[in-house]
């Protein structure tokens, strides 16, 4: 989902002179931040298959570490929490559905 985005805006990343980005980026693309659509998704469902918190916590730190890192702005990360939640809700909704048809429900 963040890929087809980033494709559609083409946002380029952050650039300051006085700010070093000592890692890696798959492309020159910003919006949404792909780490935090799909750190996201993964923790909200792990949250819910586990019962635990401790995924859903471990959203922020990352999110603004992308920030921090010099590789997102804050709509980037703040784009790409949203866009994870939404595809946990419809990995979610497609599990229940395909569920209910292995059980015979409706």
């Amino acid at each position: 989902a963040a890929a087809v985005i980033k494709l559609l805006f083409r946002r380029p990343r952050p650039h300051h002179p006085a700010v070093a980005v000592n890692v890696g980026t798959p492309s020159s693309l910003s919006f949404p931040s792909a780490h935090a659509t799909s750190t996201t998704a993964a923790a909200i469902l792990l949250a819910r298959v586990t019962g635990l918190p401790l995924p859903g916590m471990l959203v922020p730190p990352m999110a603004l570490s992308r920030v921090l890192l010099g590789v997102h702005y804050p709509s980037d990360v703040a784009t790409g929490v949203a866009v994870g939640a939404a595809v946990a809700a419809a990995a979610e909704w497609a599990a229940a559905r395909v569920d209910r048809r292995m059980t015979g429900g409706a």
